[in-house]
Parts: C-alpha cells; sequence; structure tokens
C-alpha cells in the first residue's frame, strides 16, 4: 500500500455513491505533478510545475462530486491550518494542497461531497487505520469500460501498491475511472467493457461527454528528490496508466498524476521512476480485483 512509505497517510470518507480520500504528508515533503487528460478537474495543480516558486505539499485530495468536489479542499486546509501546517506567511500558514475531481454524479444521485467530507476524510487520515481499497472514498462511484459505449461500463475503485529500491520505498494510490478497460501485461482484460464482440469503440454519434471519466495517481517515495525530480516521477506515473488501461489518456479522460517525496533517505531517480511506471499499473490493477 502507499501507506508502506514512512510518514504517508490516507483516509476516506465515503458516501452512498461518491466519496473523498485524503494523502497527508509529513512536514518537508516535495511534490509535483502532470495533467494529461483532456477534461480535468483539478484545484492548485498549477502551482506543481517544477518552474514554480512553491515546493512543499501538506496533503493530496482525491475527491467525488466532479467540479463540485473540489470544495473538499477547504475543509482539509481547515484541518492543516489547525495543526500549523502551509506556508509561512505575513498572513499565517497557508496549507498548499493539490486537488482533483472525478466525475460521478450520475452514480451519486447528485450527492456532492464539500469542506465537512473533506476534514472527516482528513481526520480519518490522522488516525492511521489500515487503508480499504475498492469502491471506498473516491473510488465509491467510479466505472471502467466505457470505450464501446457508456452503457457497457463496469465497477472501476481505489487501488494502492508499492515496492522498494534498497531504502527507498513507493507507493501508489489510484482513483480509476477510466474511459479504456484494466488490462494485465499481456493485454488480458482484467475489467473492462461488457459489450458484446464486434461492438465498434468509440460510436459514433459519440456518447462521451468531456470530463465523466478520470483517473488519479498519487505516487509517493521516502527518497530524498528535487521538485523537477518529482515531475519527473509524475510522468513515469503516466507510462504506469498507460500501461494497465486501454485505451489511456483518451480526450474524454482527465488523467492526473501527483508525485510526493518526503526526503528520509537518499534514492536513485531513474531506478525509482522505473518503480512508479511498475507500482502505478499494479495499483490499477488492484482497484479491480
Amino acid at each position: 500500500m502507499i501507506t508502506n512509505v514512512p510518514g504517508i497517510r490516507v483516509g476516506h470518507w465515503t458516501g452512498a455513491g461518491t466519496g473523498v480520500t485524503v494523502v497527508l504528508t509529513p512536514p518537508g515533503t516535495v511534490g509535483s505533478g502532470e495533467v494529461r487528460g483532456g477534461a480535468p478537474a483539478t484545484r492548485e495543480t498549477a502551482l506543481l510545475a517544477p518552474e514554480r516558486l512553491v515546493d512543499q505539499v501538506d496533503a493530496v485530495v482525491l475527491t467525488g462530486g466532479s467540479a463540485f468536489g473540489l470544495a473538499t479542499a477547504d475543509g482539509v486546509m481547515r484541518h492543516l491550518e489547525a495543526q500549523g501546517r502551509g506556508v509561512v506567511t505575513s498572513g499565517g500558514a497557508v496549507p498548499i494542497v493539490p486537488t482533483a475531481a472525478v466525475f460521478d454524479l450520475a452514480a451519486s444521485g447528485g450527492e456532492r461531497p464539500g469542506p465537512e467530507e473533506g476534514r472527516a476524510a482528513a481526520d480519518a487520515a490522522e488516525l492511521g487505520v489500515p487503508l480499504e481499497v475498492g469502491r471506498v472514498g473516491a473510488g465509491r462511484g467510479v466505472t471502467v469500460g466505457k470505450w464501446r459505449g457508456p452503457d457497457h461500463a463496469v465497477p472501476g475503485g481505489l487501488g494502492s501498491a508499492s515496492a522498494a529500491d534498497g531504502d527507498a520505498v513507493l507507493g501508489a494510490l489510484v482513483v480509476v475511472n477510466a474511459i479504456g478497460d484494466v488490462v494485465a501485461d499481456d493485454g488480458r482484460m482484467l475489467a473492462g467493457s461488457s459489450a458484446p464482440p464486434g461492438t465498434p469503440p468509440f460510436p459514433e454519434p459519440a456518447p462521451f461527454r468531456p470530463g465523466e471519466n478520470t483517473t488519479l495517481v498519487v505516487v509517493a517515495t521516502n527518497a530524498h528528490l528535487a521538485k523537477s525530480d518529482c515531475h519527473l516521477l509524475a510522468v513515469s506515473a503516466h507510462h504506469g496508466v498507460a500501461r494497465a488501461l486501454h485505451p489511456s489518456h483518451s480526450r474524454f479522460d482527465g488523467d492526473v498524476t501527483f508525485a510526493l517525496a518526503t526526503g528520509a533517505v537518499e534514492g536513485h531517480l531513474d531506478r525509482l521512476r522505473v518503480l512508479a511506471t511498475d507500482v502505478v499499473a499494479a495499483a490499477i490493477r488492484a482497484a479491480v480485483a
């Protein structure tokens, strides 16, 4: 699990058809990310670009509720502010909480998580309980296998995996709401479209709406990395998405990856990038296991 990375804590709030997942980081964690999807719903991701000034990340929020769900970060910020976490300014500490949302408004019946649900997930992360995966948190209302028509979708979910390179541990947390199928390394479909054989992909007229399909990824390591290194780690995380989803990164998806480094041990960037690809692919497959 991503919680095998020392200092990384994860908590969920799960509703009837939507949810929130919060990743809390130890002080001094550096982060970056990359948005590749054609229709993302995000907050504070511009700050993650490697040339931007601030490099610390205090938490990452993955949420349902589409763009409405981005309000969950308000509750997480209040949680962190109470602890004195954040960038020090003349007006007090400002927590840095990048956030990304998946579309689950149809599955949730209009239920939208907000600040209170975000804070509840952050409170749960503080407790350090074992991480649940599957149809929980931000993975509560997600689906996969919609590229042959959304009527043939099957349940997606939230997954996690980890591996180590010496003292450096790397973990991934994913929310899989993809338009594509989840596939094994040999190409076998693990979870995907239930359409009859011969059904054409991306049927016309297109039944897809931008922003209703998204895979969200958080990669974390205890290695010491610069912000620019974290950006490269986020790039490699997208390679894991492409390995485990077919097709991936369509113009209808809002795929986003975040990369975090706590800086506790020395690590080899290139080996960690290979590890990130493998671990993200494993986490996506675990989400539908």
